[in-house]
């Protein structure tokens, strides 16, 4: 997942496999209580759209079969993973919302700085980090305050639940198109070329690839960090949950979040009526009180 969702396919070839009301009902209450996503009736279409691929390389003709086998022990194991990359789509950029960036190098950096001086790491978590843009977008940011202030040190977690997302994140390469905004300063320092120039590829320097630390994670799963966070950025991704799994999910975050730590999110997400340990103090920004 930044962006993580339901991807929003409405047409279906007439090839395609169909997928019954009672099936899908099965199936959208286990995404649902799986992934916290959740699938409405309009969404039928999509989810026969985009598992017939999973059918056609498992050799099964019907939906029914393949959910007989994914809620099996072994299906369960063995297929999960591959369930969400289907019918999730991952959506994301460099320096997406860059206000967000703004505030944390101008007012939550210096702000931490002064009240922990050089006595630990800063601990980061970017939830829901899809293809990886996020998280080395935070790293530019927070190695760039660090060649300001010297001791400054951190650590960034990046965290989703698509196993194939992860893997491209892990790898780090990117078509050039994706980091026009960049200021040239920063694409000299942190990004090599592909030496083959037709390919217009990029790729994030070993640096800062090594800043950022990449795993698994299911938001609906109950999840401890051996410390807790100063800074937690979850952005468009709780746009695809129904409200009271936002508010669990916030509880959590907020229980993973060091006092006076940040949150960020997206600027179409809002915690308005939620009974939550926070204050605003930015168009989406939180601090922990």
């Amino acid at each position: 997942m930044p962006e993580s969702r339901a991807a929003r396919d409405t047409t279906r070839p007439s090839s395609m496999v169909s997928m019954n009301d009672k099936d899908f009902r099965r199936f959208s209450e286990f995404i649902h209580a799986e992934c916290g996503i959740k699938l409405p009736p309009s969404k039928k279409t999509m989810v026969e759209a985009r598992l017939q691929k999973r059918l056609r390389q498992l050799g099964m003709p019907t939906f029914r079969e393949y959910n007989d086998f994914l809620f099996s022990p072994a299906g369960l194991s063995e297929e999960l993973g591959q369930l969400i990359d289907a019918i999730t789509t991952n959506t994301t950029e460099f320096f997406r919302e860059p206000r967000h960036f703004d505030i944390l190098r101008e007012t939550v950096l210096p702000g931490w700085l002064k009240a922990h001086a050089h006595d630990r790491k800063l601990r980061l978590w970017s939830a829901g980090c899809s293809s990886g843009e996020e998280p080395y977008t935070l790293a530019m940011v927070l190695s760039e305050f660090a060649e300001d202030h010297p001791g400054f040190r951190f650590t960034i977690l990046a965290t989703d639940i698509s196993i194939q997302v992860l893997e491209k994140a892990r790898r780090a390469i990117y078509p050039e198109d994706r980091v026009t905004q960049m200021s040239f300063e920063l694409k000299r320092k942190y990004l090599l070329r592909s030496k083959d120039r037709q390919r217009k590829l990029v790729r994030i320097v070993a640096g800062l690839r090594d800043a950022v630390t990449f795993s698994r994670l299911n938001f609906m799963t109950e999840f401890r960090f051996n410390e807790p966070m100063d800074i937690i950025f979850c952005r468009n991704v709780m746009i695809y949950f129904d409200r009271a799994t936002q508010e669990t999910l916030l509880g959590k975050f907020c229980r993973q979040l060091r006092q006076d730590g940040h949150l960020f999110i997206g600027h179409s997400e809002s915690l308005t009526g939620m009974d939550l340990p926070l204050r605003q103090v930015a168009p989406t920004v939180y601090r922990r009180v």
